[in-house]
């Protein structure tokens, strides 16, 4: 997607690391403008699935992923990284591995909000070595729904996660692949 590559171009920062800065506009502060237009390029990208709830985890993802069960007209469900005192001991749960974060998380959903027979549209911010979309998916699984595909705002496509899962069958729509970041600051779309 043009409109996104632009945005993270002038205004996305590269860090040592691997990491990509674009608080500025999709995960700190968020330009809703531009996250509408990714959710309506999701909603072309997956027309006739019949996808009748979004699937993320939390935090960053949430918002781009309320855009996007804004436009599919369905709801939109975020998995927790820590269960609450207000959440029921009945939840489904898995162990998700955070690479921007350097830690591993127990991510938990409620039963009474995936059930068997819920198509599933995975939404998250950054697909780098797969491991939340493997939890989303996980998760998705245990409740029996099925899991359509996945729509991600930025693909680290050098860091290998969405090569192995589409080769495993999921579908993946990345809006931005990233094919390299150099530690000075440079980098190149697929």
């Amino acid at each position: 997607m043009k409109l996104l590559e632009q945005r993270i171009l002038s205004d996305g920062k590269v860090k040592p690391g691997g990491i990509l800065k674009v608080d500025g506009f999709l995960n700190h502060q968020i330009d809703p403008s531009l996250l509408y237009e990714m959710a309506l390029e999701l909603k072309r990208l997956y027309a006739g699935e019949e996808i009748n709830k979004i699937l993320t985890i939390e935090a960053s993802g949430i918002a781009m992923a309320s855009l996007v069960g804004y436009v599919f007209g369905c709801p939109l469900v975020f998995a927790k990284k820590s269960k609450s005192r207000n959440i029921s001991d009945d939840v489904y749960s898995v162990e998700v591995e955070s690479f921007t974060h350097g830690n591993t998380n127990t991510v938990v959903v409620s039963r009474e909000y995936l059930k068997a027979g819920d198509r599933i549209l995975i939404i998250d911010d950054f697909l780098a070595t797969g491991a939340a979309l493997v939890g989303l998916k996980t998760l998705a699984e245990q409740a029996g729904a099925t899991v359509v595909g996945a729509g991600i705002a930025i693909e680290k496509a050098f860091q290998g996660g969405g090569d192995l899962l589409r080769s495993q069958g999921l579908r993946i729509e990345s809006l931005a692949r990233i094919a390299s970041m150099g530690d000075d600051g440079s980098l190149c779309f697929c």
